[in-house]
């Protein structure tokens, strides 16, 4: 029982420092997205996402409210607004 509570702490630590940040990690993203490193750097290597390259290239960087646009790119119209759309 307390390992579970020490690892939920954990967990609430990386939220709070996460939603304080404004340049994101690969780890960073991957919480904020729910997506698995691969993906992302699968996402990387098709330009399909937005991200930076530190200098010398070592690692991936992201800003987080472009990540946060991406994430929200494709808006799905709700029934009503198709209706309102059609008139």
């Amino acid at each position: 029982m307390e390992q579970q509570i020490l690892s939920e702490l954990k967990e609430i630590k990386k939220l709070i420092l996460l939603s304080s940040k404004n340049v994101l990690t690969l780890e960073d993203v991957c919480i904020l997205t729910n997506l698995s490193k691969s993906h992302i750097y699968k996402l990387t290597c098709k330009k399909e996402i937005p991200y930076w390259k530190s200098n010398g290239g070592k690692f991936l960087l992201f800003d987080k409210k472009e990540i946060e646009n991406w994430l929200l790119h494709t808006r799905i119209k709700t029934n009503a607004e198709l209706e309102t759309d059609e008139e």
